[in-house]
């Protein structure tokens, strides 16, 4: 996967931002050149065999070989940038067991919808490192909770620090991919996401058009915002349903259907790199879960010089298209060879994946297979 970035004062440089693969540039609209090597990203780690953004999830992942690892950001109540998919830890940690915190206990509306549980807001870093994470989905992956209770929420910066030891240890730069979490709603809390992203880039000389960095959110304003002072490539997200925070709140009509059309990615290449739309943007399925007819976003994406990089892949069949599930058994793993050979023919560029392993050899299995087509 080579990035080709927009053009821009601090992008120009930016054509091996990622680091991933010093290959030519796409020969066709809907599928890499054969010389292109799909890049894997660790999806909050090596989650379906760790507890979600936890430094042992982060560190599996790598190992396995995947070229990312993603660390979601939320910030703790003395503005301490930490790895969570949500600002709500009550399912993700041992936060309920602790009668300490039981009065912290509220429901808050974030981005629209009402939650109630213990928000990362509400409580310092140090207050945080006395909780330890737990697995986010038991039902589906009962083996991941043997590991409950042993690890901590880690910081962004100990995930940096991970992720350069692991490159020393392994010989090869693991890059890292964080996703800013309700920038419009951490913004207005006081307690904005984008000054502490560049601060610790910058401060772990990371900020650079060489550094194996991409950052990501759902909404737009925030990455337009990063665009001004971030020197790395910009993933603009992009669900198969609703519209970004920041649209709904400025009264913007658009939607992320919008945002791939024509005109949405063309205005997206003015800010950003990549897109990384749900998996159902590109292979859409119908009512009962089965495929249907492919998308035109990858080619469409490709001629409006974006990257395509899809999240996500995991290999439970509760997760995974109709047409690939192996039984009725939502933790049983399913034909997700299939689904991942599916998206490769579409001409990704890089794909999330839970199971990070099997991502990097449904990659080399494609490669191979199409080398020389």
């Amino acid at each position: 996967m080579t990035i080709r970035v927009r053009l821009t004062a601090l992008s120009v440089a930016g054509a091996a931002a990622l680091g991933l693969l010093t290959a030519p540039a796409i020969a066709a609209p809907n599928r890499p050149d054969d010389a292109e090597r799909v890049t894997v990203f660790g999806h909050r780690g090596a989650s379906g065999y760790r507890p979600e953004h936890t430094l042992a999830s982060y560190e599996l992942a790598a190992r396995m070989g995947a070229d990312y690892i993603e660390p979601d950001l939320v910030p703790t109540k003395d503005g301490v940038l930490v790895a969570r998919h949500e600002n709500e830890i009550g399912g993700t940690t041992d936060v309920a067991a602790h009668p300490e915190f039981a009065g912290r206990k509220t429901t808050k509306v974030i981005d629209g919808t009402s939650i109630t549980g213990w928000f990362t807001e509400d409580f310092t870093l140090a207050e945080l490192k006395t909780l330890r994470a737990k697995e986010r989905i038991p039902n589906v992956r009962p083996h991941n909770t043997i590991y409950d209770g042993r690890y901590e929420v880690p910081t962004f910066q100990e995930v940096l620090d991970l992720r350069a030891r692991l490159s020393r240890e392994l010989g090869r730069d693991i890059g890292v991919a964080p996703e800013t979490k309700h920038p419009s709603y951490f913004g207005k809390l006081g307690l904005a996401l984008e000054p502490g992203v560049v601060q610790a880039l910058t401060r772990n000389g990371l900020n650079r058009p060489n550094a194996k960095v991409v950052v990501q959110s759902f909404e737009v304003s925030n990455l337009k915002e990063l665009n001004r002072s971030l020197r790395v490539p910009l993933v603009q997200l992009i669900s198969n349903s609703g519209a970004p925070q920041d649209f709904i709140e400025a009264g913007d009509p658009r939607t992320y259907a919008d945002l791939v059309k024509s005109e949405g990615l063309r205005e997206i290449a003015g800010y950003a790199d990549v897109i990384g739309p749900d998996t159902k943007v590109i292979l859409p399925v119908n009512a009962d879960g089965y495929l249907t007819k492919p998308t035109t976003v990858v080619a469409d994406a490709h001629k409006a010089d974006l990257q395509v990089v899809p999240y996500t892949v995991r290999a439970e069949n509760t997760f995974l298209p109709a047409d690939f599930r192996s039984s009725a058994d939502p933790a049983a793993f399913g034909d997700v060879f299939g689904f991942f050979r599916a998206l490769f023919d579409q001409g990704i560029d890089g794909i999330f994946s839970d199971q990070p392993d099997i991502a990097v050899i449904a990659r080399d299995d494609h490669a191979a297979a199409t080398a020389g087509r």
